[in-house]
């Protein structure tokens, strides 16, 4: 008795399909979104740094510095902006250094994952945390303090372009600083001064027009002044437009400004960014 062989038959399953460009990228984010929250120093600071410096602020300074505009709700426009820019320029200066040193950019590098998507992820990364930091000290500064929130399409629309701009300009600008530091620990020494020192001339922590005007002038030259003063024209009445440096909010050329700025971190960060370490080659 012969026994017949049947030819063996293909799996009847579905070939598995690469994931396609848009996948990804939001595959690439979760991770990054997953890595951030789960650095408790990550979140503590750059989530909740924001809301004590307007705790203590508004504690301290009291009083108007304007007819209907008081010092709390001066401050709180340019923690958001502050807040937008450490959740971009100031956390991808710090992180991207370390994953160069830890050799994560090297490997990223001869994976057949396009490169482009790295930078994606951040990207994500970036706007979701910086969505929920903006939600969350407009929740604080509504509910201790009683900002108002804008009442026209028109104000909200200035708040989304102003913030739009304004973090694309400091992501760029922050993945173009993260090559200055040759190791990882030498990140948060980069960074963070520039940052402070940032903060401290553009309007943030005080009164722009109280500041010298050579100070101001530094300021103007680098993005965060341009976000604090198209926010200030969100949040603050229209007549204190007047008490602006050039006598009103000047939206127009905060755009031109922060897109300039967008181009000039693009740039930067062609130029300049690296995968591996100086002692790698």
């Amino acid at each position: 008795m012969t026994t017949t062989l049947k030819p063996a038959t293909p799996a009847t399953g579905t070939p598995s399909r690469r994931p396609g460009p848009l996948a990804l990228a939001l595959r690439q984010g979760r991770m990054e979104i997953t890595q951030f929250l789960r650095s408790r120093e990550s979140v503590v600071f750059t989530m909740g740094f924001p809301v004590i410096m307007i705790l203590i602020f508004a504690a301290i300074f009291d009083g108007e510095i304007a007819p209907g505009v008081s010092y709390p709700q001066y401050f709180i426009t340019g923690m958001i902006a502050a807040g937008l820019m450490t959740v971009s320029f100031q956390n991808l200066g710090i992180w991207i250094p370390i994953e160069r040193d830890r050799g994560v950019l090297k490997r990223y590098r001869g994976t057949p994952m396009p490169k482009w998507v790295y930078f994606a992820g951040k990207v994500i990364m970036v706007v979701v945390i910086g969505v929920a930091e903006t939600a969350l000290l407009l929740a604080v500064s509504v509910a201790l303090f009683d900002l108002e929130l804008p009442g026209t399409a028109a104000k909200w629309l200035t708040f989304g372009w102003v913030s739009a701009l304004g973090i694309t300009a400091c992501t760029l600008c922050g993945i173009a600083i993260s090559s200055l530091a040759r190791t990882a620990r030498s990140g948060s020494a980069v960074v963070t001064p520039v940052a402070l020192v940032l903060q401290f001339i553009s309007g943030v922590f005080f009164v722009f027009t109280q500041l010298p005007s050579w100070m101001q002038q530094v300021a103007a030259l680098f993005p965060l002044k341009w976000m604090c003063q198209g926010l200030r024209s969100v949040f603050l009445p229209d007549t204190f437009g007047g008490q602006e440096p050039g006598g009103s909010f000047e939206l127009g050329r905060v755009a031109l400004v922060l897109a300039a700025w967008c181009v000039i971190g693009l740039l930067l960060c062609l130029g300049t960014f690296r995968w591996t370490t100086r002692r790698d080659g």
